[in-house]
């Protein structure tokens, strides 16, 4: 696969979605008291006894919002040149290394660097190092990427 940034796409309309994404977290944080950690909430959706409403509104908000922003503008094209196993597995290490480390991008990443939590500094220096070799070894090493 061939990851290529396209500069010219990053428009006032992408520093918007940073700044609804951040002010999204600060509202659930200052709201309600609790974190928004993709990986937490969605992992709740499957065990019903557990699930509360604010987590199935912010995962059919995940989902809407494409479909909603495709009414004013075409979403980019997306290509994929990997095989659907090879994706299968990298969801699923995804998945563990979640499971594994309490947490995802979003929930150390975003929301526990804000909060300045040596934890989640630590996590996201781990998760993003062990990124850059996966990629590495996959690209150079295995020839998978």
């Amino acid at each position: 696969m061939n990851i290529q940034i396209d500069w010219q796409a990053f428009t006032p309309i992408s520093l918007a979605g940073g700044l609804i994404l951040g002010v999204a977290t600060v509202i659930l944080l200052l709201g309600i008291g609790r974190i928004a950690g993709v990986s937490g909430i969605f992992s709740n959706l499957l065990k019903p006894k557990q699930v509360e409403m604010w987590q199935v509104l912010f995962i059919v908000g995940m989902v809407v919002s494409p479909i909603l922003y495709s009414l004013g503008r075409p979403l980019p094209d997306v290509e994929m040149s990997t095989s659907l196993p090879l994706l299968i597995g990298a969801g699923l290490l995804v998945g563990f290394g979640t499971r594994l480390g309490s947490g995802c991008t979003s929930g150390h990443g975003i929301c526990g660097n804000a909060r300045l939590s040596p934890r989640s500094m630590a996590a996201t220096v781990t998760f993003m190092l062990f990124g850059v070799v996966t990629v590495y070894i996959g690209r150079h090493g295995l020839g998978l990427i």
